[in-house]
């Protein structure tokens, strides 16, 4: 019987204190879980507005760099036209030389 009484006091002491405990966290547990589901939610949010910011960025960069591309290859065609400008100058000064010492001799 000593045995059965011990028992029953376990038992009587898990009733009494521990299944109260657990049902506590059980409680605890569901309100985490709800919290976490109402952060999952804004993490969504939160990814999507950053997707939608980055890919328009990534449209603006796109646009930026062929702009880019167009000024450069613009500035190019400049400066290839200046040096043959340059080239034209310097032949005609060489020339214009060439025909004073001619000239003075």
């Amino acid at each position: 019987m000593t045995a059965v009484g011990v028992y029953d006091q376990i038992k009587k002491a898990f009733q009494d204190v521990i299944a109260p405990e657990l049902h506590a966290l059980r409680g605890d547990i569901r309100v985490i879980d709800s919290r976490i589901a109402g952060l999952d939610l804004k993490i969504d949010g939160v990814d999507a507005r950053l997707t939608v910011k980055i890919d328009s960025l990534r449209t603006e960069t796109v646009s930026m760099k062929a702009e880019l591309i167009a000024e450069i290859r613009r500035v190019d065609v400049r400066i290839d036209g200046v040096d043959r400008e340059l080239r034209t100058a310097v032949d005609v000064r060489e020339r214009l030389a060439a025909l004073e010492a001619r000239r003075a001799s």
